[in-house]
C-alpha cells in the first residue's frame, strides 16, 4: 500500500500527522530531515510527500524546503508533494506551486482538509502508477502482435485500436466476409489492408473499389466487366473488379451508399459466385474474399428500407469496428508525429517538431474528421511553417478546448459542494475519487484534457469517471 512520507524537524508535528493520517487509513513514514527523506523515497513505495519548509530554527524563509522539493522532483518528477508552511515561507511555497508542487497548506492546519487533500494525492499517485503499468502492458502487447503479424505500418497506442487490430489479424486467415465499420477517416481501409496482408491470399490481388464514387449506371460494368460495344463509349473489353480480384480480396468501400438496385446485383453474385460481363451471356466465376467498409449505421438503414437485410447478413459475418479518433486520444500524438516526419521529409524540411501549444491543441481538438483531418492539419502546418517548430496556429486549431460533442467545460462548484442527491456517491472511496477529480479540474481551470493529463488518464476515461460520479460541467455563457 502506498505510504505518506512526512518530513518535519519537530517531533510533535510528526507525531500529530502520523496519528491523523493513520486514523484515516493512511500508513505513514516520518523523518526529520531531507537526507533521510531522500533515502526513503529511493527505497519505499511512497504515494505522497508532506514536507515542512524549514528544518533548522535559524532558517525561516523556506529556502531549505525549496531545496528539498527540487531534489525530490529530480529524483521522481511525478511524486505529489504537499508543502506545509508558516506565513514566513508562504511566498516561497506559492512559487513552488508553479514548479509542480501539488499544493500547500498553512500551519496550523485544518484536519479534514489536510486528510482529504493527502488522500486525493495518494489516490492520484496510484492511478498514475496503474496507468503507467497498463501502458507498458499495452506496448508489450503491440510489440508481440507486430512480431507475429504484418500490421502494414499502422500507427496506434490506444487499447481501443489494439483490439480492432488484434481482431483483424485473428480473422484474417479465414475466407469469411468481413464488414469494417466506423466513421469517415478513422482508418477502415488500413484494417482491410491488415486483413489481406495476414490472409492466405496475401500474395494475390487486393482490389479496392469506392462504390460511393460509382455512378449507378456504371456499377455493373465496373464490378463485373463489359464487352466491347456493350454500351455507348465501351470501345474495348473492360475487366471487372470481381474478375481482377480472382484468388485475392475485393475491398468495397462506402458500402452504405449503394442504391437498392445495385445491392440486388451484388447479392446475386455473393449467393452464387457467378456473374456475366455486360454484353455477354457467358457465366463466369471468381474466387474472391470480400471485405467491405461503411460509416453508415446499416441496421438503421435496413429499418428505413434503404439497405437489404439479406445483403447485410451476407457481408457481416464478422464485424471489425474502428472507433473515432476522439475515442482513442492516445493515438493522436503518435499519428501526428508520424505524419509530421512523413510530410517534412516529402517537402525536404528536415527534422520538425511540435511546440507545447501544438501538443495542447492536438490533445484538445475533438477531430471530427478523424485520422484524415489530423493528416491534413499536419500537412498544412509543414507547408506554412518556415521554421522547425510547429505551433497551434500552424495546425489551424487552437490550444483551447474545441470539442463540440460534449458540453463546454465551465466553472465547477467548490470542492466538497453538494451534488444532486441521485448522483452523489456515498462510498468513501468514491467520495475521495470525486474530490480528487474536482480539485484536478479546478487546478486545470476546467480544461478536462489538462486535468486528465495531470491524473495520468485519457480524456475519455476522465469523462467516464465524471459521469459515474455525477460531476457535471456547466456550459459557459455565450
Amino acid at each position: 500500500m502506498l505510504k505518506v512520507l512526512i518530513i518535519d524537524d519537530q517531533p510533535a508535528v510528526r507525531m500529530a500527522l502520523e496519528t491523523l493520517f493513520e486514523v484515516h487509513g493512511l500508513p505513514t513514514l516520518s523523518v526529520s530531515g531531507p537526507d533521510q527523506a531522500l533515502d526513503l523515497l529511493a527505497t519505499e513505495d511512497i504515494g505522497a510527500v508532506v514536507q515542512d519548509m524549514n528544518f533548522t530554527q535559524e532558517n525561516t524563509d523556506g529556502a531549505e524546503g525549496a531545496g528539498l522539493f527540487r531534489r525530490i522532483r529530480a529524483l521522481d518528477p511525478e511524486m505529489p508533494v504537499l508543502l506545509m508552511t508558516a506565513w514566513t515561507a508562504l511566498e516561497t511555497a506559492v512559487a513552488l506551486m508553479k514548479e509542480g508542487a501539488a499544493d500547500y497548506i498553512a500551519k496550523p492546519w485544518d484536519d479534514d482538509k489536510l486528510v482529504r487533500t493527502v488522500k486525493n494525492l495518494v489516490n492520484l499517485r496510484g492511478l498514475r502508477q496503474e496507468n503507467t503499468r497498463l501502458r507498458a502492458q499495452g506496448s508489450r502487447a503491440r510489440r508481440a502482435l507486430a512480431e507475429k503479424h504484418d500490421l502494414c505500418g499502422v500507427i496506434y497506442a490506444s487499447p481501443q485500436m489494439h483490439e480492432a487490430v488484434r481482431l483483424a489479424v485473428s480473422i484474417a486467415p479465414s475466407d469469411v466476409p468481413v464488414l469494417v465499420t466506423g466513421p469517415n477517416g478513422s482508418g477502415k481501409e488500413k484494417l482491410a489492408e491488415i486483413i489481406q496482408a495476414n490472409s492466405r491470399r496475401r500474395d494475390k490481388p487486393f482490389v479496392r473499389v469506392n462504390v460511393g464514387a460509382l455512378p449507378e449506371n456504371l456499377f455493373e460494368a465496373e464490378l463485373f466487366g463489359a464487352e466491347a460495344g456493350a454500351f455507348t463509349g465501351a470501345a474495348k473489353l473492360r475487366i471487372g473488379r470481381f474478375e481482377a480480384a480472382d484468388g485475392g480480396t475485393l475491398f468495397l468501400d462506402e458500402l452504405g451508399t449503394l442504391p437498392l438496385a445495385a445491392q440486388a446485383k451484388l447479392l446475386r453474385v455473393l449467393q452464387t459466385g457467378e456473374f456475366e460481363r455486360l454484353g455477354s451471356s457467358v457465366t463466369r466465376k471468381a474466387n474472391v474474399r470480400l471485405v467491405s467498409a461503411t460509416n453508415v449505421d446499416l441496421p438503421r438503414a435496413i429499418a428505413a428500407g434503404q439497405f437489404r437485410e439479406d445483403l447485410y447478413f451476407r457481408l457481416n459475418v464478422i464485424e471489425v469496428y474502428v472507433p473515432p479518433l476522439a475515442d482513442r486520444p492516445d493515438d493522436v500524438v503518435p499519428l501526428a508525429e508520424h505524419f509530421l516526419a512523413t510530410f517534412a521529409a516529402k517537402e525536404g524540411r528536415g527534422a520538425m517538431r511540435f511546440g507545447e501549444d501544438a501538443v495542447a491543441a492536438l490533445a484538445n481538438h475533438d477531430w471530427p474528421g478523424n485520422v484524415r483531418e489530423l493528416a491534413n492539419k499536419v500537412q498544412r502546418a509543414v507547408l506554412v511553417q518556415q521554421g522547425q517548430a510547429i505551433s497551434a496556429a500552424d495546425l489551424g486549431v487552437t490550444a483551447a478546448r474545441t470539442e463540440t460533442r460534449r458540453p463546454t467545460p465551465g466553472p465547477l462548484p467548490p470542492v466538497g459542494a453538494a451534488a444532486a442527491p441521485s448522483a452523489r456517491p456515498t462510498d468513501p472511496s468514491s467520495e475521495a475519487e470525486r474530490s480528487g477529480i474536482e480539485e484536478a479540474l479546478l487546478r486545470a481551470g476546467g480544461v478536462v484534457a489538462k486535468a486528465a493529463a495531470e491524473m495520468g488518464l485519457s480524456r475519455q476515461a476522465l469523462y467516464r469517471r465524471m459521469e459515474r460520479l455525477g460531476i457535471v460541467m456547466e456550459r459557459r455563457p455565450k
